[in-house]
């Protein structure tokens, strides 16, 4: 049996000393804080997720393969530069019957040591020849330490099942209230307010062989980056200055992409607070004989507007007005609900 410290990765990306590999990482070419492209950052995460995960799997499995099921809370806790390297620790926290939980810390060596992010990853064990999850042996938990990450990681999973749960369930009365008031500023004569149907940014893209993974299946972190990017340009058509990445709430992958697959990006904005914005992406994927239709993945993501000095700065309120629209509402105000405050502008996410 192993332990999770025999389960550890390490990945340093030398920013500072290739200026092309930075530029790749930069979203303006420009001094400005915070200036890193955060949707390539999940896409190196999602593979030292995947990588830490198959060397675990393949121990028992050899010819196993390992897929993204979910990714979540992922709160952004410092500004990272562009121009200093990135580092990703990884490994495992708790292994079940064929899931595993992979944590990952991202930092910025140096002085100071920046701490980016803590970033958890629930990955899957499946068979190359057929379509079932695998078997895998339990974790050795050695110290107190491993076994507090591990009841953590256990937490998290249950925590993960209750909001799941509870992401359906009516609004709670004064959940109601505030729902009501988006609704009934609406009938007001004069009202000039942002309308949540008014802010829905779509996007059509095809699958290609640059972008397999496993066999004939697409990369997962090629989607998500993609996701991020569709959201992070909608949130500015809300925000009136800069929207900075505060956390990923949630992304689940529900269905593997296949080559020549067609793909159906919808981000639409669905929740505000004083200067916070969510905004939420789904992926369906139509095959190439369109003969199947699935929702591949579904995202969350949280931005904070700020100005230059990453101040928080207000954003006008968005006020759903379909039922569905109530439904992402309240989605996505219980999910802020559980991050509080974000760490890095002190700004609070509902």
């Amino acid at each position: 049996m192993a332990r999770p410290a025999d389960t550890s990765r390490s990945l340093r990306l030398p920013l500072a000393e290739y200026p092309a590999l930075a530029r790749r990482f930069k979203v303006v070419d420009e001094p400005l804080r915070g200036n890193l492209r955060f949707g390539v950052l999940l896409e190196v995460l999602d593979k030292v997720a995947e990588d830490t995960a198959l060397d675990y799997v393949r121990a028992t499995h050899p010819d196993a393969r390992v897929v993204t099921a979910a990714i979540d809370n992922i709160v952004v806790r410092d500004a990272p530069d562009p121009t200093r390297d990135l580092a990703f620790h990884a490994r495992l926290n708790h292994v079940g019957r064929s899931s595993m939980e992979v944590g990952i810390r991202v930092e910025q060596p140096g002085d100071p040591d920046v701490h980016v992010a803590s970033c958890y990853f629930t990955m899957v064990a499946r068979s190359t020849t057929e379509e079932r999850s695998l078997a895998l042996p339990p974790l050795e938990l050695g110290d107190d330490l491993e076994r507090r990450r591990a009841e953590k990681a256990v937490r998290r999973r249950e925590q993960q099942r209750a909001e799941e749960a509870a992401e359906h369930g009516p609004p709670s009365r004064e959940e109601f209230d505030l729902l009501a008031r988006l609704h009934e500023a609406q009938e007001q004569p004069g009202f000039d307010g942002k309308l949540a149907g008014d802010f829905v940014t779509e996007s059509w893209e095809r699958m290609y062989p640059e972008q397999e993974n496993v066999p004939r299946k697409i990369f997962g972190g090629y989607l998500v980056r993609r996701a991020y990017e569709l959201c992070s340009v909608s949130a500015q058509r809300l925000v009136p200055d800069r929207p900075l990445i505060a956390a990923v709430n949630r992304i689940a992958f529900l269905h593997p992409v296949r080559l020549g697959d067609t793909l159906h990006f919808v981000c639409r904005v669905v929740l505000t607070g004083e200067s916070s914005v969510s905004l939420e992406a789904s992926i369906e994927r139509l095959s190439r004989d369109r003969t199947a239709h699935a929702l591949s993945n579904s995202c969350l993501f949280t931005f904070v507007n700020v100005d230059a000095d990453l101040a928080p700065r207000p954003v006008p309120a968005i006020h759903p007005t379909t039922f569905q629209e109530d439904a992402r509402w309240l989605r996505a105000l219980r999910r802020n609900r559980a991050l509080g405050q974000h760490p890095l502008t002190g700004a609070p996410l509902v």
